[in-house]
């Protein structure tokens, strides 16, 4: 599909795309092309950046994950898009910040039809691509009323993952029950909106197509359910000899938190949100263990390039158990780094090599390293992110660009170990992120002329975003 990359590229040192001797093979007539990647987007819903257990997590036991990052690239400064799960995902799809796009806020806007997102890209090279979990891009249905904003008649945000570029979907259009997703829980769970009575229907349906509603088969733990729809989906594309893109969206841990009453007995001793946020994600790690052994079974672990990230920071205080942010402060909603900094891991077994980094990196550079990891040209548009090939394969310690963030008012930029953060009017702080991860330290009034260059910085590349409006502006 592709044309074979230098040798440069497939140095033994980078164990990016296989071995120069696979490269002159090419060159010389072979039509024995490098592997193209197959590629699965992981991302859970506000799990904090301390919420592993290879971070020290007092309570927290995630030994697939652990291993996944041992064996993986660790990215300790993995950045979030957005402090708020909508315009995270938008920037996943498309390599753009969110306010290109008029997404400010959960429940904001759409993904609009002109945007080139990876699902479309992949697609058109030949993939087969699936949506699996929480969508929140859009609306997913116009004839009945479903989830947050879906209504009948109402076309305005209607944007479903099948008009972007997705074969195969098993989607809902925001949040569900971790744990028998179309039940509404108690209300100790968190979550509940007025109206809903335990018990009874959540309100939010898993869709499969246009008018497809799922009715059947969504008892038990949602992540495990995603997980199922996701496996069959990479069986089916393995079996067909097809590469594949499975974007796999989980609600987990997002509120209203549940979880199997015999696994969050296991936390007894803690209160009743915290057991079931802990055993919620310890069934996100059972489910990545699945993916993990079920690629290993199908031979196409060695080339399939799987990510894992957070939508944002944790929900809730520091003392609600419900996340934890290890040393930074600031949670969801906040430019604070507990707020955009989550968990970065990328695993690709034939052609990463382990190691960490903290190397700034972020939600918006998934699109322009997949589709480089592929051998495809960039989509023609502004972009935010950048190729993390160079820093996934040891031969750069640098991003090579600052990368920005808005929401609500409030402004960062990020540029190497250096940030800089206001809200509204106030006057900009200055942390050194190296020496101080949790900002508790503004340095600004001695280094004025670093913030006067970043801030700079920071103005030009605001004023090529859409101005704050709706969601955004409030």
């Amino acid at each position: 599909m592709t044309s074979a990359p230098s040798c440069a590229l497939l140095s033994a040192a980078s164990l990016w795309l296989g071995s120069c001797a696979a490269t002159a093979a090419a060159t010389a007539g072979s039509t024995d092309a490098p592997p193209t990647p197959n590629v699965i987007l992981l991302m859970t819903d506000d799990q904090g950046w301390g919420d592993l257990g290879l971070r020290g997590h007092p309570r927290l036991e995630t030994p697939h994950l652990d291993e996944m990052a041992r064996s993986g690239v660790r990215l300790d400064r993995f950045y979030a898009a957005s402090p708020v799960c909508s315009p995270t995902r938008a920037s996943v799809l498309t390599g753009r910040h969110p306010a290109r796009m008029g997404i400010g806020g959960a429940n904001s806007g759409h993904l609009p039809a002109t945007e080139h997102t990876l699902a479309e890209e992949l697609h058109a090279a030949g993939y087969r691509t699936g949506h699996f979990g929480k969508w929140h891009l859009g609306t997913l249905t116009t004839e009945v009323k479903d989830s947050n904003r879906g209504r009948p008649g109402a076309t305005e945000h209607y944007s479903p993952p099948w008009e972007h570029g997705f074969d195969v979907c098993f989607s809902t259009e925001a949040k569900v029950p971790t744990f028998d997703p179309m039940v509404t829980p108690a209300r100790e769970h968190g979550g509940v909106a007025r109206g809903l009575v335990p018990g009874g229907p959540y309100g939010t349906a898993y869709w499969t197509g246009p008018g497809e509603r799922v009715t059947e088969g969504l008892e038990g733990d949602d992540s495990a359910l995603i997980m199922d729809r996701a496996l069959t989906f990479i069986d089916a594309a393995v079996a067909e000899d097809r590469p594949f893109l499975a974007v796999v969206w989980l609600h987990a841990p997002h509120l209203p938190v549940v979880a199997d009453p015999a696994r969050a007995r296991r936390f007894a001793d803690r209160p009743l949100q915290e057991q079931h946020f802990l055993a919620c994600l310890e069934a996100v790690d059972d489910s990545v263990g699945r993916l993990r052994g079920r690629l290993r079974e199908l031979g196409v672990a060695d080339d399939t390039m799987v990510w894992f990230t957070s939508d944002n920071g944790p929900e809730g205080s520091p003392e609600s158990g419900l996340g934890i942010t290890g040393p930074l402060t600031g949670r969801k909603r906040s430019l604070k780094e507990g707020g955009v900094r989550v968990p970065g891991i990328i695993e690709w077994p034939g052609h990463l090599a382990p190691a960490v980094t903290d190397v700034p990196a972020g939600t918006v550079d998934t699109l322009p390293t997949v589709l480089s990891a592929a051998g495809l040209p960039l989509p023609e548009a502004v972009l935010d992110g950048v190729d993390l090939g160079p820093v996934l394969r040891g031969e750069s310690t640098e991003r090579g660009a600052g990368m920005g963030f808005r929401h609500k008012g409030a402004e960062a930029w990020t540029r190497g170990r250096w940030k800089i953060h206001r809200k509204g009017d106030q006057p900009f702080t200055l942390h050194d992120l190296e020496a101080d991860p949790g900002e508790a330290h503004d340095l600004a009034a001695q280094r004025p002329e670093l913030v006067t260059d970043l801030q700079r910085e920071l103005a030009a590349w605001s004023s090529t975003l859409r101005a704050p409006s709706g969601a955004e502006a409030r």
